[in-house]
């Protein structure tokens, strides 16, 4: 009988509710103004880096080549998450079909992991750029640059096919309340009814061990540059220290919420909400502040861009 009953249950379950941010009206109306004008800045500002980069032909480089996906993942990234949040503001209900959850959590997890993948070719990048220039286009060449790319974001698709498929075939029934603005693999996997021990187990081994492993190569491969940089000229330098503390920086921002939420048991925490929401929405939006306001390059190809804008416009 009581397998019955939990096979009328799982049977019957075709969608998630999500909690959202808040249930507070005046939040909600809040967290609306402002991830509005996060994404709208985030689709301007990654566009707008995308079309200079391939304007600009001085920035057909290995570097600006892996910003350029970069700010084209942020994109993506972001569009996975926000506008649904956007459209739940005005939702009394704030549901979401099963399909469309594990479709979420498919494309988030395989933009962020990508993203991870990416930002770890980076560092390289600019550990050859850094430390050994004299090899730096040989070694970084461009179809060496594009075997990296196929190779990112194959690894990226296969951990989110790898990750997503834990939860399809999972039974879940009531409540069925996601505590958050999203779907994610560790909310989800909460609410099966039966023993998930395991399947976090191998989320904890897949997604935290990718994040933590890529943190650790990351951070001796800056403090490998660190240490090179202390035998160039100052001018060098200074433009080196400048593009590794934009990488730093966004590398620390992002990886961080990865640690923070994939390294541990499936467990909610008062943080979570305000981690997510730098993950899906302030993230992909500082990435094009970074690089452009602490990149001389960048600042000068979008002024040539803007110049060549206006020109047209007044002809």
């Amino acid at each position: 009988m009581e397998e019955a009953v939990l096979l009328n249950q799982t049977t019957a379950l075709t969608y998630f509710r999500l909690r959202g941010l808040s249930t507070n009206q005046n939040v909600q109306m809040a967290a609306f103004a402002m991830f509005l004008v996060f994404y709208v800045l985030t689709l301007i500002g990654n566009i707008l880096i995308v079309i200079t980069i391939i304007y600009d032909h001085h920035l057909h480089t290995p570097m600006y080549f892996f910003l350029s996906n970069l700010s084209f993942i942020d994109v993506c990234h972001s569009t996975v998450t926000v506008p649904k949040m956007l459209i739940d503001t005005w939702s009394a209900e704030k549901l979401i079909s099963f399909d469309a959850c594990v479709t979420q959590m498919f494309f988030l997890h395989l933009f962020a992991c990508t993203e991870i993948f990416l930002l770890t070719v980076m560092a390289y990048d600019r550990y050859v750029a850094i430390c050994k220039p004299l090899q730096y286009m040989t070694v970084m060449n461009w179809k060496v640059c594009v075997l990296l790319a196929v190779a990112l974001w194959t690894g990226g698709t296969i951990h989110s096919i790898a990750l997503t498929s834990l939860t399809i075939k999972l039974p879940y029934c009531d409540p069925h309340d996601i505590d958050n603005f999203f779907c994610d693999v560790p909310q989800v996997i909460k609410l099966a009814c039966t023993d998930t021990h395991i399947i976090e187990i191998l989320i904890v081994s897949n997604s935290g061990l990718i994040s933590v492993v890529c943190f650790v190569v990351l951070v001796v491969s800056y403090v490998v540059i660190l240490v090179s940089l202390r035998q160039q000229i100052s001018e060098g330098r200074r433009k080196a220290l400048s593009t590794c503390a934009a990488h730093l920086t966004v590398v620390t921002l992002f990886l961080g919420h990865c640690i923070f939420i994939y390294s541990r048991p499936s467990t909610s925490l008062p943080e979570d909400k305000v981690v997510s929401v730098f993950f899906t929405a302030v993230t992909p939006l500082l990435n094009p502040i970074i690089y452009t306001l602490r990149n001389e390059d960048m600042k000068n190809a979008l002024n040539k861009l803007m110049g060549r804008v206006k020109g047209r416009e007044k002809k």
